[in-house]
């Protein structure tokens, strides 16, 4: 079949297929990586959404979602496999894509792949005496294969790096030490206050200056990725709200609406206007929680209360129709939980004008404040192009001037009905980070007004069946959140599980930016510029 892609089109071992998500090229794991090099320097794919581990039963293979950032709508999947289970082996694409290396690692973490010339395969979630690969179908879930560990993981094992290599056609497995003898080493978290989470951090240090950077996760990890595979797809919602907890409706809203898209159910525009209206105050929430986050760890205590006063009143709003408020568990396949409260659009209307007052305020008492300005400009400089190859999208992106948002990109819901802009900063500084996250309450502000007074009339839910069964195929979602864009990768079989569920998390690679932009700048200034990327941890770790 021949597409806009003619040169792969010409050769024998590409598989080019024109399906309802999109291009999806399919190549032997020995051409995957001039596949890949093609696409990326030829093709300008030059960002990676998401690489996800597949077990087929006979087969492991990794799926590539790439996309151009100059044509994000469209999505090209590219797909690998090997058939070789017992030393599963593909090339890495670490050097194309800034990203990839945390995609590789966590496939190699749950699946077992090794990749070839990535400098880096440890495991990313799991401990490095861990037995076997979880999401691998054979895995054995005996207690006894991993009994609970008695002792702390030793440092030494976390420092060795083994990586795999080809020469003269033969494999060389290599052992290297992250840090040289002589460097002086400093731990940040894992506890929960200044590192957003309970991330940690092993910082090598010259002095007061930044050198290196080894982040390591898991300390919240709970195999939400397995537990998935022996949910139903309603049940899968409970844990969507519980990666990003700050997101929650949004990654809820991704399941909702990948399911209806599969399964063909139209909901009512009263559904879209009130799940928009939902997702856009808690963008709201989620970025006064980050902003007062961001102004305590420079030591603005009183800007982290003014932020928690604000969002409380969401959080309010959001318990008096669903009786959540962290989590209001609202949106369900083929529409909502229940109606909104006689008192919604009133109480949504009352805060609209409120917020704007308030938000003069915020920036009366920080953004203008000299010494918080000084500490923030001319710090951690993120390019467009370094934030699109780490695929640092979201705020973080749009402060770097990426133009990335997937409410205008590809819209959905009721956000082809209303005006907003899609806010950019130039500067791509820590400033513009905490900056941007502001401009962007506004912005919801603008798209909750235009819809508080227009919601239609309507069923609230559509009617489905009582065992949800999702027909076979593979289905991809993107929308986005309060962080950059989250995506779910559902494979069916059919059946009411999933066979495979994957969430993209744009804290992941947040914690990837850190780690190159934090370099070369005082220590002081580290847990700030964290604060400014605005990752969550327990969406990492899923």
């Amino acid at each position: 079949m021949k597409t806009h892609l003619n040169k792969l089109a010409d050769l024998e071992y590409v598989q080019i297929e024109q399906k309802e998500m999109g291009t999806v090229i399919t190549v032997p794991p020995d051409n995957l990586y001039e596949t890949a090099s093609y696409l990326k320097n030829e093709e300008k794919y030059d960002y990676l959404f998401d690489m996800v581990g597949m077990d087929y039963g006979d087969k492991l293979g990794v799926i590539y979602y790439l996309s151009q950032s100059e044509n994000p709508e469209h999505i090209l999947t590219l797909k690998t496999n090997t058939d070789n289970l017992e030393k599963p082996r593909l090339f890495s694409v670490h050097d194309l894509w800034l990203s990839a290396p945390v995609y590789e690692r966590e496939i190699y973490d749950f699946f077992g792949i090794k990749f070839i010339n990535n400098p880096d395969m440890r495991r990313i979630f799991l401990r490095a005496d861990w037995n076997g690969h979880p999401l691998r179908k054979n895995y054995s879930t005996d207690p006894n294969y991993n009994p609970v560990p008695k002792h702390n993981e030793d440092i030494e094992d976390m420092e060795r790096v083994p990586s795999v290599t080809i020469n003269m056609g033969m494999e060389e497995q290599h052992i290297s030490k992250l840090f040289e003898e002589d460097e002086y080493i400093i731990n940040f978290g894992p506890q929960h206050p200044s590192m957003h989470g309970v991330l940690h951090l092993r910082v090598s240090l010259d002095g007061e200056i930044v050198k290196k950077i080894d982040p390591n996760f898991g300390y919240i990890h709970r195999g939400v990725e397995k537990m998935c595979e022996s949910y139903t797809y309603p049940q899968l919602l409970h844990l969507t709200e519980r990666l990003d907890y700050l997101s929650g409706t949004m990654n809820r809203h991704a399941v909702c609406l990948l399911c209806e898209n599969a399964l063909q159910i139209e909901v009512s525009e009263r559904v879209e206007y009130i799940r928009t209206i939902f997702d856009e105050l808690t963008r709201i929430a989620s970025h006064l929680l980050g902003w007062g986050s961001m102004c305590n760890d420079m030591g603005a205590i009183t800007a982290f209360i003014y932020g928690m006063r604000d969002r409380e009143k969401i959080m309010d709003i959001f318990e008096e129709t669903t009786g959540g408020r962290l989590m209001p568990a609202h949106s369900v396949i083929g529409g909502l939980a229940c109606d909104i409260h006689p008192t919604f659009q009133k109480k949504v209307k009352d805060f609209i004008p409120y917020m704007r007052k308030m938000l003069k305020e915020l920036h009366m008492i920080y953004s203008k404040n000299p010494i918080a300005v000084g500490r923030m400009k001319n710090i951690a400089y993120m390019s467009k192009e370094k934030a699109i190859s780490l695929g640092a999208s979201g705020p973080s992106g749009r402060a770097s001037n990426w133009h990335n948002d997937i409410r205008k990109i590809a819209p959905y819901a009721a956000y082809d009905k209303v005006n907003f802009e899609e806010v950019l900063r130039p500067g791509g500084e820590t400033f513009d980070r905490y900056y941007i996250r502001l401009d962007e309450i506004e912005q919801s502000l603008r798209i909750i007004e235009q819809l508080i007074d227009n919601i239609p009339e309507g069923p609230y839910a559509e009617k489905t069946k009582a065992v949800i069964k999702l027909p076979e195929g593979e289905y991809l979602q993107r929308v986005e959140n309060a962080r950059g864009q989250f995506g779910v990768h559902i494979t069916s079989t059919g059946e009411k599980n999933p066979y495979r569920v994957h969430f993209r998390s744009p804290s992941i690679v947040l914690v990837g930016a850190l780690k190159e932009i934090s370099i070369n700048v005082k220590v002081a200034d580290l847990i700030m510029i964290g604060a400014s990327l605005d990752y969550v941890i327990p969406c990492i770790d899923r």
